[in-house]
């Protein structure tokens, strides 16, 4: 049986997901989207070859529903999908800090939720998507949606008392990237290069660097060794680092992004 899946409120990240549908060999003609704007529905439509509809017509169409709308809107998109949503819909959410109970206490009885914490390099194919099942989703359900976001990067199954720590350190990860990019670019330029080209070398190291954790198979702690010889630069850059707490300061902004996002399941605006 063909599977019909329908991105619900879809902006940057619903329309990588999309994209890497298609990619990965699903065909236009199974695949919805819906929109709060209707010439963003219909751009979609137009560059897709999408269908483009209103929310309880995917609800009612659709086998799978990813719900990708902001975290704040979340409960009045269930409103109006509750009376539309059968129970044996896939519901699949991209919301921080909303866990599934939320989503099982508004919709049918019996209804599998997925919660999905993505990332931005989904853009690029590079997103690393942490899934939990609810109560009702089944091991079928998990492989579906790892069909799914496998199109834009990797996945990792977890309990989903893990997923406010998943969060801190992968959802909100590349701004925490972006952000040390930024300060060693201005370091550069306080040496005295120009920031086109502080930028550049900063970014190839930061690539060079990735690609040598994924693919060596090392610990970073043995990786970082290897670049630090004895009474050399980069013992003593890695000291100043230690002497101004950048350790401490990153596990405690980790916790920090943590429990924001345990307010936000709690109802904490």
């Amino acid at each position: 049986m063909t599977q019909k899946v329908a991105v619900l409120g879809t902006g940057k990240i619903g329309e990588a997901l999309l994209s890497g549908m298609i990619r990965g060999g699903w065909s236009p003609a199974d695949l919805m989207v819906t929109a709060r704007r209707a010439e963003r529905a219909e751009e979609l439509r137009t560059r897709y070859g999408v269908q483009a509809v209103s929310n309880a017509e995917a609800a009612q169409a659709a086998d799978t529903l990813i719900l990708t709308v902001k975290p704040q809107d979340m409960a009045a998109l269930l409103d109006e999908l509750a009376p539309h949503t059968p129970a044996d819909r896939l519901v699949i959410s991209g919301a921080a800090g909303i866990p599934t109970s939320f989503f099982e206490a508004r919709l049918a009885g019996g209804t599998p939720v997925i919660r999905v914490m993505t990332n931005t390099p989904a853009l690029v194919d590079e997103a690393m998507s942490v899934i939990s099942a609810g109560t009702h989703a089944g091991e079928a359900d998990l492989a579906h949606a790892e069909e799914i976001f496998n199109g834009v990067g990797k996945t990792l199954r977890v309990p989903e008392a893990q997923q406010d720590a998943a969060t801190a350190l992968s959802g909100s990860g590349p701004a925490y990237f972006y952000y040390l990019v930024e300060a060693m670019t201005d370091a550069g330029i306080l040496l005295g290069l120009p920031r086109d080209k502080a930028h550049d070398l900063i970014v190839q190291a930061a690539i060079g660097a990735a690609v040598m954790l994924r693919d060596s198979g090392e610990h970073p702690v043995r990786l970082r060794e290897n670049v630090t010889s004895p009474a050399g630069t980069t013992i003593n850059a890695i000291r100043e680092l230690e002497n101004h707490g950048v350790r401490a300061a990153l596990i405690a902004a980790l916790e920090a992004a943590r429990d924001r996002s345990r307010a936000l399941a709690s109802g904490q605006g």
